[in-house]
Parts: C-alpha cells; structure tokens; sequence
C-alpha cells in the first residue's frame, strides 16, 4: 500500500492508474476505522482493479461546539488496517494540504441538507457535499462506496452526482452491527461502558417502530411519538431526530402502509450523537421488505 499525503502525488499515481486502463474504487473516511469501512473496502475491491481510501477529519462539517477536535484519529493503526486489507493507495493529507486558502467555494443540496440531521447541524451536509466533491475531483473514481448507516448523507451524495453530472457510481452499501444491534461507528468509543450499555436503544427502537408498522399503525405522526416515548424511556439516550420519511426523496410522508418508509433515528447518548435507520414497509407488489 502506498501512503499518499499530497495532492500533487496523488494526482501523479491517478494518472498512472488510468494510463494502463485501471477502474478505481474510492472509500472516503474520516478515519478511525473499524469493521464497516473495511466491509466498505473489501466492495470496493471486489468490484475494482483499484482501491483508494482517504483519511481525512473534515473541519467544514463540524460545527462550532462539535467533536472535531477530540474526532478519534490514530493514522498508524487505520494503515495498518488499509494494509492488511489490501488497499492500493491511502490518501492522507493534512488540513493545509485539502485547504490551502480559506474555502470560499460551497457545493450544497439544501433542500435535502437542511432537514433531519441537518436540522440539528446546520453547515454539516454543505461541509461533507463540498469535501466529497473534492475528494472526487482528486481521485476521479469510477465507483464510491457509502455506508447505509449515514442514510441522509448517501442520499444528498447520489443527488449530488446526478445534479452536477459527477461520473462516479454511488455504492451504499448495508450497516455493518455490533452484536448487540448497535451501528458501527467511530464514534462508539466516546461512550462509557453504561453509555454503551444504554445505546442498544437505537437499534430497538427501530424494531418498535417495525412493529408498530407489522400491527398496521399507519399515522407516521404517531409512531413518530411512539418512538421518541421509547428512546426517552432510556435515561442516559435523548432522541434530537425521530422522523418517518420517504426513503428516496427525504421528504415527509402521509402514511406508513402506502409504500417503504424510511425511519430515521439522531439521538444523543450522553454527549455522543448516533444515527441510524431503517426502511420498513411495503413495494409497489405488496410484497414486505427487508430491514436495512
């Protein structure tokens, strides 16, 4: 594996690549990996002649009382990682390196952006849509690879694309779990082992909001209330976010039995912020799908 740190060499080693005719998987990070980016690599290299991840902790979508200074970062241990995985490139430049000046060019989807998530962290899917753009003018890969878990920020990337004629293929691929349901993330290793034990609220209360859905509870205003009652009832969990949206579009929905739906879940653990989702519903043929 190649450890790459500047934008001049990794400009250099990209067009080698693609002098000899090689498609390129890209898996852009923040670092601090664990099994869901490497699931994330392992597609990519399945899918690939080359793979590429960065590690870059992103200072355009923290917000001002937000976790950028103490984001998890251990460079060493994630190469490690990458190398055992089999990764061709790591990109991972310093904040002088991706922004020399000051950005003053923004690349953002409001409409999409500015609700769930967005809403909580206003400038945060501004700060991610403008970095990735970046990255992806740096790496030109063919294929991208997102995990599920960030529902909102896949969907603005895939729209993204689409706008601005961007030609790379959008992977999502499916949450990567603990054993206990909870999501993988970085930033479970903020949470206390009673943090952690309490965390588990956010994977079931998916599975309620699953069951309410199963006994025909139709009214998203209503499991909406539901859910938030549910989390609420663990002490150490806050729910910010507890919405019922469409899954293509974001956008609010009328009932939960005319189509999938996407729950989507923000909730705070002690200081710590976790997401997660899951469509529920029914296609077009009746037919049940299956939890994300």
């Amino acid at each position: 594996m190649r450890l790459v740190k500047t934008v001049a060499e990794l400009r250099a080693a990209i067009a080698a690549f693609r002098r000899e005719g090689k498609t390129i998987g890209f898996v852009p990070t923040m670092g601090f990996l664990h099994v869901g980016h490497l699931t994330l690599v392992a597609r990519a290299k399945a899918e690939n002649d080359v793979t590429v991840v960065s590690i870059f902790v992103n200072p355009l979508q923290f917000g001002a009382n937000e976790d950028l200074a103490r984001y998890p970062r251990d460079l060493a241990r994630d190469s490690q990682l990458l190398q055992e995985a089999g990764v061709d490139i790591l990109f991972a430049p310093d904040v002088t390196e991706m922004y020399p000046r000051p950005m003053q060019t923004v690349v953002d989807v409001p409409e999409l952006g500015s609700q769930l998530e967005g809403a909580v962290r206003p400038g945060h899917f501004a700060g991610v849509t403008t970095v990735v753009t970046k990255l992806f003018n740096l790496v030109q890969p063919d294929a991208a690879y997102f995990g599920e878990k960030d529902y909102q920020q896949v969907t603005l990337i895939r729209r993204m694309v689409e706008d601005l004629a961007q030609p790379v293929r959008v992977v999502p691929v499916a949450t990567v779990r603990e054993a206990d349901g909870l999501a993988c993330s970085s930033r479970n290793v903020y949470l206390t082992p009673e943090q952690r034990a309490a965390a588990v609220i956010v994977p079931r209360a998916l599975d309620e909001a699953e069951r309410l859905y199963v006994e025909g509870l139709d009214d998203p205003a209503a499991v909406e209330a539901a859910i938030e009652k549910f989390i609420a009832a663990e002490p150490l969990a806050s729910p910010e976010v507890v919405a019922v949206r469409d899954p293509d579009t974001l956008a609010p929905v009328t009932s939960l039995q005319a189509g999938p739906v996407l729950v989507a879940l923000f909730v705070r653990v002690g200081s710590t912020r976790l997401l997660d989702n899951r469509v529920i519903g029914r296609d077009k043929t009746g037919k049940q799908e299956a939890a994300q």
